[in-house]
């Protein structure tokens, strides 16, 4: 095992983010000697049965995302020291998206960090990146549908990904420039399901340091060099220049921009959700919602309505155009026939809006 590095400002803030959004230990109790022993073969996840102690049952595993990268590598520290603290076991997945030639190189430098930091499974998995959505959306399909896959094979409870406060500016400023509303400008959940991110609140350089503090030598990709890519474009040139013309503290700025606006978008969610189960009216057909409780409601609450229909009943997200186009049906009422959506029709008639497969 590597000396344990010494307590720095940049280790204690991201163990501090770690030891804050890891899982609930999913411990219980052995039974004692006079009891019946347990088959520690066909569990093997069960630590020590004959100790009489807690010991680890399916799901006690975290596995952290790792790239080898500053963020990740210093997370994946972090996560080795604070997870057995917890009751947990933790260990690491590396994704070799294939895109360069030395990428199993970094791959197998990456596993073996892990390794020396003491996380215990380390798994590597190459995987095939298509073309659909564009080179960034793809690789990003083939990670965690890789990530979800470890996450399945091994019974880890969470997967924890290294997106800092860096990477949280970035996608609401790139959400604010495709006009994407409160769904993009929210930027990323620090709980997504199985997602964990304990570095919302910790800035790209504090992970820097936490690396060179602790005598870790992070590999850096030169994808995120490469203006090709949009969200490099963003971090070396767009919040440069914000800063520069209107002061510092912008990603920070961005950040609670993003904490607010999704504040208030899970209260409107909410709200919507228990308002639907007052106002629809399913049947064999589709689902029904009463034009009037529509009209009477707030366009943010109306439009919510309207998605959450179409979405609990047809499996279909809709765009703001055309989830606008149906709230026409209500707003703008001269007569007109119904809306086509993809799969779905939906129709004014006897003071109800009609959602009926198409």
């Amino acid at each position: 095992m590597p000396q344990r590095p010494r307590l720095t400002p940049a280790i204690a803030d991201i163990r501090r983010a770690v030891r804050e959004l890891l899982p609930e230990s999913p411990l219980r109790d052995i039974p004692n000697a006079g009891d019946a022993r347990p088959d520690v073969h066909a569990r093997p996840e069960l630590d020590n049965p004959a100790s009489g102690s807690p010991a680890f049952v399916h799901g006690g595993l975290v596995l952290v995302a790792l790239s080898g990268g500053p963020d990740s590598l210093a997370l994946a520290a972090a996560v080795a020291f604070e997870a057995p603290r917890a009751g947990l076991s933790a260990g690491a997945v590396i994704v070799d998206h294939g895109l360069q030639p030395e990428s199993a190189d970094a791959a197998a430098q990456a596993a073996r960090q892990a390794t020396d930091l003491g996380l215990d499974p380390v798994l590597v998995l190459p995987v095939t990146v298509g073309t659909v959505g564009g080179p960034e959306a793809a690789a990003r399909t083939a990670r965690y549908t890789a990530l979800e896959q470890a996450a399945r094979e091994t019974g880890a409870s969470a997967v924890l990904l290294g997106h800092t406060l860096d990477d949280q500016a970035e996608t609401v400023l790139l959400g604010l420039a495709r006009g994407s509303g409160a769904a993009s400008l929210r930027g990323m959940d620090a709980v997504t399901g199985l997602y964990r991110r304990p570095l919302l609140g910790i800035r790209r350089s504090t992970t820097v340091q936490a690396c060179a503090d602790a005598g870790l030598e992070p590999w850096h990709d030169p994808h995120n060099d490469d203006p090709a890519y949009t969200r490099v474009r963003v971090r070396q040139a767009v919040l440069p220049l914000l800063e520069r013309e209107l002061g510092p503290g912008i990603p920070e700025a961005l950040a609670r921009t993003a904490e607010q606006l999704r504040e208030d978008s899970d209260a409107l969610d909410h709200f919507a959700e228990e308002i639907a189960e007052d106002l629809a009216e399913h049947s064999e057909a589709g689902i029904a919602l009463p034009v009037k409780a529509l009209a009477a409601n707030p366009a943010a609450l109306r439009q919510r309505l309207i998605r959450l229909a179409v979405a609990s009943e047809f499996h279909v997200s809709l765009s703001r155009a055309q989830t606008l186009e149906v709230a026409r049906l209500v707003t703008e009422w001269h007569g007109q026939s119904g809306v086509d959506l993809p799969g779905v029709r939906v129709e004014r008639r006897d003071g109800y809006l009609h959602f009926t497969a198409s």
